[in-house]
């Protein structure tokens, strides 16, 4: 399981550590090298990658797969720029003893990971990790990690997101996964269903069969459960989903139509829309007495509610001043505001992880649009621009989107593409995240217990 094993030695890892590699302590020599990530626009930092040394020829092959995958989440994240193996001087095995920096300097190269892969006698995969600054000449952080062989990759996603911490100053954002709808079929009967995945499209397995349309799950901030909205027998519900057990249940019987589901920060409220007698407002269930609070109560269509991260406040998108716009509100509905006072449509506004910026769709003269802004409203970007760009989710530090985008209908009224992509705050690293079938609104997991 992703979460069990690696998660349950997490607490030993000091110890371990400490016993097996003498000297090694994280952050001993606090080098300057670091990368400034609030500029608009970064230089990718050179580092060099070699393959993790193995003690024989299967933990040979573990090493290099392992930095395979390192190499492509930093590369990946726009701020590193691994260089290419083959100009490597020193081997994977003499970098065991210590860096030969003047080889790594020739080669431009500012900071260097090495590592070491073996298998212990109870049957457990160990990794070692080293970060180096090479300019300095010192070692700015170094691990070692137990788990079972068959969490190779997870390990790999852990060491990444230490690297990116130590160098940029942030949390990583690699060892998360994402939940999706994938989407198949013409254009007029679509199947969709629920898949999830690592967040570089690895592990991907699908959690529901089609038999019934799925839309807008989120992931709960605190559980292994997704919540969303599923049209079973053609009713709407609104339905949780324990990814571990598989359980399903739904959260209630409503009158109306409910839909847009989203947990609160605690993970012990969900928030949503429901329509009703031709309006549709705001409403919170409380998970564990299953009590409905109403936020918002008038004509206009309220929908898409996200919680600010310290739950104190809502955002959400409504139509009750004559065009779709976002508006923030407390927790409680009151003290409602309007933030969007831009050209265009707003819509599926979320709350970054930080606190600090409202993600949100764009539309306006047939282009759509992925941008951010304050929550006041003020210092508008867009960072995507498409015939179709919508639904953006935020990766757990705060730093990246990932969004949906629909390509034109192709001739004979066939549906176009629909991909996820990612982009960066400064609006530069557009990348499509790949899956095996066309998909759409993704949302992105909070970071693992052992990377928070």
């Amino acid at each position: 399981m992703w979460t069990t094993s690696l998660s349950r030695l997490s607490f030993a890892l000091g110890l371990a550590f400490a016993l097996a590699v003498p000297g090694l302590v994280p952050g001993t020599a606090l080098a300057a090298l670091e990368i400034d990530i609030t500029k608009g626009n970064v230089d990718p930092l050179p580092v060099a990658i070699p393959d993790f040394f193995g003690d024989d020829p299967a933990a040979e092959d573990q090493g290099k797969r392992m930095a395979g995958v390192i190499t492509a989440n930093l590369n990946r994240s726009g701020l590193f720029r691994a260089l290419n193996p083959k100009s490597f001087i020193q081997t994977p095995e003499s970098l065991q003893a210590r860096p030969r920096f003047a080889d790594w300097r020739v080669l431009n190269a500012q900071a260097l990971v090495s590592g070491k892969v073996g298998v212990e006698s109870d049957g457990r995969l160990r990794v070692e990790f080293r970060l180096w600054d090479v300019l300095a000449g010192e070692q700015m952080t170094g691990l070692v990690y137990f788990s079972t062989p068959g969490n190779w990759r997870r390990i790999a996603h852990v060491i990444s997101d230490t690297i990116y911490k130590r160098l940029t100053g942030e949390a990583g954002y690699f060892d998360t996964r994402v939940v999706y709808v994938a989407e198949s079929g013409p254009k007029d009967r679509r199947v969709k269903r629920l898949a999830i995945m690592d967040q570089d499209g690895d592990g991907h397995r699908f959690l529901t069969d089609g038999s019934y349309l799925v839309l807008t799950p989120r992931f709960s901030p605190s559980r292994q459960e997704i919540t969303y909205l599923s049209y079973y027998r053609n009713t709407p519900r609104v339905y949780l989903y324990n990814i571990d057990t598989g359980r399903q249940e739904v959260l209630g019987e409503f009158p109306g139509m409910t839909y847009a589901p989203r947990f609160s920060p605690d993970g012990n409220q969900v928030i949503m829309s429901m329509a009703r007698d031709g309006k549709s407002n705001i409403f919170a269930m409380d998970l564990r007495t299953r009590v409905i609070n109403q936020m918002t109560n008038g004509p206009a269509i309220d929908t898409s509610p996200c919680y600010s991260p310290d739950g104190s406040r809502v955002v959400f998108n409504s139509d009750r001043g004559g065009s779709q716009q976002l508006y923030v509100m407390s927790a409680g509905g009151a003290d409602v505001k309007r933030i969007s006072f831009g050209k265009g449509r707003y819509a599926t506004p979320v709350w970054s992880p930080r606190g600090d910026l409202i993600a949100f769709t764009k539309f306006r003269k047939g282009k759509f649009y992925i941008g951010v802004m304050r929550p006041d409203g003020s210092g508008e970007r867009l960072l995507s621009e498409s015939f179709l760009d919508e639904g953006p989710t935020w990766a757990p530090n705060g730093r990246v989107l990932m969004f949906f985008r629909q390509t034109p209908t192709r001739k004979g009224g066939r549906a176009g593409r629909t991909r996820l992509w990612s982009v960066d705050l400064t609006g530069y690293n557009e990348r499509e995240i790949v899956t095996p079938i066309d998909a759409s609104d993704p949302a992105w997991s909070p970071l693992s217990p052992l990377n928070r």
